[in-house]
């Protein structure tokens, strides 16, 4: 691997990014390298959709992982991994800021461009939040993001204006996998003049160029995060990639080859999501390959997690896990996760304590020696030696998650072993994950203290959320109207069930 000798105070250049970004020029004194050569690649692999028992990692019998399961062997595995939220976007968005997406107006997902809605496509992840791959970029990384973005797709919200020198991609929330599929449609709407075409079958795109991609995106995507780390390794700077499949998120469509290996899957739709999980843990394979035949592997950081549970009616299991996607139960947020760093990261190890997506922000910030702005507000915190060393960083702290529907708020919130959750409008409930996971005996009777005061806490920390900045359909908008939104009174409404017992 070259040597990562810096210059202070030298600039670089972003590549360049086509003719929509041509007027766009970042400032040098925005990308100051660093001068610390112990600094590690990092880079994040995220699935989407992918359920909780999809790896074999995490215990899954019917679907082989071999790739991704070594990584986790010779790293640590998390089994209290969180994200912030149980949707996509929102998820994301949480991840790159560091903050959970309620508290500047984004708790839900972006809507498809293809609505036709203007107002629509001017949102985006707030350009006031710093993101962490801007962060690393000015501290002297090189960086790169490839694969779904859904966080915006006006040029203020690319990702080449969000710290990333590299992108190739699609900006929406979802797309189709087969182009000889998707390129036809696209085509032949575009020959009909109509304007706002469903973001699922539109170009990829490199730098803002419209691309046209030749293989199935899953292995087209692998592609690209290998060519970036040769590109890398012929590079001064530490690397930094956000590598973000959109497999196994529908639309369920898999390689026959990649389905193959699961004939025994009886089930058509779990059999094509075995296949689309086949095809990125292949990916992963090629892309460790591209590390260690560039001499990167042991100057690499990799964390793998999923940016929510796993659809259950589209061929997820997030057992033992209760719910799936779009639950604040834990199938809801609670994804597959670890962390696989050579000689740095404990091999063979599993993190039991909860750990959440907001605390990479701070936490590769500081394995990357680089300044997080002043002001800055971050909802994690730096986890590094709590997960080296096995213990808890936040005993006594709670990682929260909410989604607003028709009328009515759905809550989780996690302290300790405990879990409070309230969803459907059904009465609040409270569980000990530690001896109860999969969430089935409430013990808010024994100990309606306990959940007093977590309802409480995750109420204050609710009032502090803004209005939304924008809903994922107009019905949504309308409703949060008319039906007078958030309602948190409502929601946090907690009457204790029988004589308070005390804490445990």
């Amino acid at each position: 691997m070259p040597s990562r000798t810096f210059i202070s105070s030298v600039a670089f250049a972003i590549v360049g990014i086509g003719a929509l970004f041509a007027t766009d020029v970042i400032n040098a004194n925005d990308s100051i390298a660093g001068d610390d050569t112990s600094r590690p690649n990092i880079l994040v692999i995220m699935c989407d959709d992918l359920g909780y028992a999809d790896v074999g990692f995490n215990g899954s019998t019917d679907i082989q992982t071999p790739n991704l399961d070594a990584l986790a062997k010779a790293g640590t595995v998390c089994t209290s991994g969180y994200v912030a939220h149980p949707f996509c976007g929102p998820s994301r968005m949480g991840m790159m800021s560091g903050r959970y997406p309620h508290q500047f107006g984004a708790p839900f997902n972006l809507p498809n461009s293809g609505q036709g809605a203007d107002a629509y496509v001017e949102h985006g992840i707030d350009p006031d939040e710093v993101l962490i791959s801007t962060v690393l970029q000015r501290s002297g990384y090189f960086t790169a993001a490839v694969g779904k973005w859904h966080m915006g797709i006006q040029s203020s919200f690319h990702p080449n204006h969000r710290g990333f020198e590299e992108y190739y991609g699609f900006l929406g929330g979802g797309h189709k996998y087969f182009p000889q599929q998707f390129q036809g449609v696209y085509e032949r709407q575009k020959a009909r003049g109509i304007q706002h075409i469903n973001e699922y079958v539109r170009p990829l795109e490199h730098n803002g160029r419209p691309v046209k991609e030749t293989e199935y995106v899953t292995d087209g995507l692998s592609r690209e995060a290998v060519r970036i780390i040769h590109d890398a390794a012929a590079d001064d700077r530490p690397f930094f990639m956000f590598l973000a499949y959109n497999a196994p998120h529908t639309p369920l469509e898999a390689k026959p080859e990649d389905m193959a290996p699961f004939a025994h899957i009886g089930d058509e739709k779990r059999r094509t999501y075995a296949g689309m999980v086949f095809a990125v843990d292949r990916g992963v394979g090629q892309i460790v390959d591209a590390l260690s035949e560039t001499s990167q592997l042991n100057d690499t950081l990799i964390v793998f997690l999923s940016d929510n549970g796993g659809k259950t009616s589209a061929g997820a299991d997030n057992g033992p896990l209760r719910e799936g996607k779009g639950s604040t139960f834990e199938g809801g947020y609670r994804v597959p996760m670890f962390f696989h760093w050579p000689g740095v990261v404990n091999a063979g190890q599993t993190y039991p304590h909860p750990i959440t997506a907001l605390d990479f922000y701070p936490t590769f910030a500081a394995l990357a020696d680089a300044s997080i702005p002043d002001g800055k507000v971050l909802d994690g915190k730096n986890v590094w030696s709590s997960l080296i060393n096995g213990d808890n960083p936040r005993p006594d702290e709670m990682i929260y998650a909410m989604r607003h529907r028709q009328g009515f708020s759905d809550v989780g919130a996690r302290r300790g072993p405990w879990k409070i959750t309230r969803t459907f409008r059904s009465p609040w409930k409270l569980f000990n994950l530690e001896q109860d996971i999969s969430e089935s005996r409430d013990l808010i009777q024994q100990y309606p203290d306990v959940a007093a005061a977590m309802i409480e806490q995750t109420k204050q920390w609710s009032s502090t959320h803004p209005r939304p900045l924008w809903f994922d359909n107009r019905k949504a908008e309308s409703e949060w109207t008319k039906l007078e939104m958030p309602r948190h009174d409502e929601t946090f409404a907690f009457e204790r069930p029988g004589q308070p017992a005390g804490q445990p």
